[in-house]
């Protein structure tokens, strides 16, 4: 038995033939030809599909697909995807008619969640929720075993939970969300801001301009004892716990994953994690705690946990 799991992304669409442990054993990809439109890239689907699968086979059991924006994942329809140029895309119903078998899409931070849950980090527990800390804040949630979605598959906006009222401007259009604060892109901006009010630090060594800052910067300043980056690092620490506990206290999972690109930190992002929680109330001390974990399956998470969402129907 196996799946193909689907991963649209702006710049490239990833196909791959994943068995029911989530190991990819074939695998093609495809450039998104975003420009010609949605029935164009319906087709080059189709076409990525036929290449890696033959139809004929009675253990190729459904194709699941990740695809950005708002999805409606119970009528498998695209209704907004802004990187993509899509509204009210019918992707299900119409990729039905090149491949015939069962077809299930959902948004693809969602989807990716699921592969980690599923095969990844997360696949000793049965609650978990996954964050990935890349330009924005995406991630997803598990609970039971299966891929909370909500209301026509648009819940799980992990990112867009307001976490100082008022607060940083958010590309949403709101104040003060969690992406604000503990993104990359957010991460990048406060080192910035530090550098400008501290010309002595050492983050100007690391980073001669501030066109040159990274996601890195204060992280690797702050473990050389930089004042002015353990003030950044000490801030994103304590805006991503405060996330991190608010998510323990609404869903109470077993592990929080944690993806993207400064989760290369590893241990060190780690321990300053746990540590801030364990000293706090209610969302870890006296409560069901919950381990903290770093995302293993990486770029192909989205493949894997497309063919997820066919798995956890069968």
């Amino acid at each position: 038995m196996y799946c193909v799991g689907i991963d649209i992304g702006g710049m490239s669409i990833k196909a791959g033939v994943v068995d029911k442990r989530g190991n990819i054993v074939k695998k093609n990809t495809v450039t998104t030809d975003v420009a010609a439109g949605p029935k164009k890239i319906i087709d080059d689907i189709g076409k990525l599909i036929l290449s890696i699968v033959d139809m004929n086979d009675r253990d190729f059991v459904g194709i699941g697909i990740g695809c950005p924006g708002a999805v409606n994942s119970a009528a498998g329809t695209v209704d907004c995807a802004y990187n993509l140029n899509w509204r009210n895309v019918a992707l299900a119903e119409e990729l039905s008619r090149i491949v015939n078998r069962p077809i299930k899409v959902g948004n693809d931070a969602n989807v990716a969640a699921l592969g980690e849950s599923m095969y990844g980090a997360g696949r000793m527990y049965t609650d978990t929720v996954v964050l990935t800390l890349g330009t924005g804040v995406g991630g997803g949630v598990v609970l039971g075993g299966k891929l909370y979605d909500g209301n026509e598959g648009k819940g799980g906006e992990l990112g867009h939970m307001v976490i100082q009222v008022d607060g940083e401007q958010c590309t949403c259009g709101r104040r003060g969300c969690l992406e604000a604060y503990c993104s990359a892109t957010a991460l990048m901006r406060d080192t910035r801001k530090a550098m400008t009010a501290n010309p002595d630090s050492a983050m100007w060594k690391y980073s001669p301009t501030l066109e040159e800052v990274s996601g890195l910067t204060a992280f690797e300043c702050c473990k050389q004892g930089d004042a002015a980056a353990k003030s950044v690092v000490d801030r994103y620490i304590k805006y991503l716990g405060e996330g991190m506990l608010n998510f323990a206290n609404i869903f109470r999972p077993q592990a929080i994953i944690l993806g993207g690109g400064v989760c290369g930190q590893g241990d060190y992002l780690i321990d300053k994690l746990k540590d801030y929680c364990i000293k706090r109330e209610y969302g870890f001390a006296g409560m069901p705690r919950f381990d903290i974990l770093i995302a293993q399956l990486g770029n192909d998470a989205g493949v894997v946990g497309a063919a997820g969402l066919i798995y956890e129907l069968i």
